[in-house]
């Protein structure tokens, strides 16, 4: 009877050992699965819809793959549960490449590539405002404005030597406000070399460039 005992605890023991074991196993499969099922979710949400959270999104992928991922070691055979998860992180990648461009910021127009050469990355928009220019920096201003329409006169179209004009005069105009606002004379004396520097580099330059065109158009 003892022995018979013995066995029958031995059997327990071991089922209820198979049977974690398997228990375990399941709960490994099913953290698999969520995650496969996760970017399934995510890939049919509209990338535009997805823009706000995207940070919180990714941040819960990365939370599910690395459980997937630890997840293997639970399962015996775990090959098939290997290619779920290898086809799923290929997908989610060529999903985060395409949500990449989506959140990428536009490239600004001509325009505006125009407006930050001139003036620093961003300082000019579509306000055109010049409130950022004071006594303090506006030679500094007039400085890379002048500069950088020197190295780059080659380069331009009638259009851009119009907008250089045209954000030449706001300038301008900004200048008057500020000489009131502290503008010493040493600078003011620097500026007025730059802008003698700039008005027949813009003639000849506009006139030229207006010639290439007039040019080019007749071929």
């Amino acid at each position: 009877m003892r022995n018979i005992q013995i066995v029958s605890g031995i059997a327990l023991i071991a089922l209820s050992f198979t049977s974690c074991k398997d228990e375990k196993q399941e709960n490994a499969k099913k953290t698999i699965d969520a995650y496969v099922t996760y970017v399934d979710s995510v890939k049919n949400v509209a990338a535009d819809d997805l823009k706000a959270d995207w940070k919180d999104v990714d941040a819960e992928y990365n939370r599910r793959a690395e459980n997937a991922q630890l997840a293997l070691a639970d399962i015996k055979d775990n090959t098939a549960e290997t290619e779920k998860i290898n086809t799923t992180k290929v997908k989610y990648e060529e999903f985060k490449n395409e949500m990449t461009k989506v959140l990428a910021p536009p490239a600004p127009s001509p325009k505006q590539q125009l407006r930050n050469a001139l003036f620093g990355e961003g300082k000019i928009g579509d306000d055109m405002s010049f409130a950022w220019v004071n006594a303090q920096n506006i030679h500094s201003v007039y400085q890379q404005f002048v500069h950088t329409v020197e190295n780059n006169k080659d380069s331009y179209s009638r259009e851009d030597w119009d907008e250089i004009k045209l954000m030449y005069e706001a300038l301008d105009s900004r200048k008057n406000t500020v000489e009131k606002e502290g503008l010493t004379s040493e600078d003011n004396r620097k500026i007025a070399g730059l802008k003698v520097k700039f008005a027949p580099m813009y003639t000849l330059n506009r006139m030229g460039a207006k010639s290439e065109e007039t040019a080019a158009a007749k071929k």
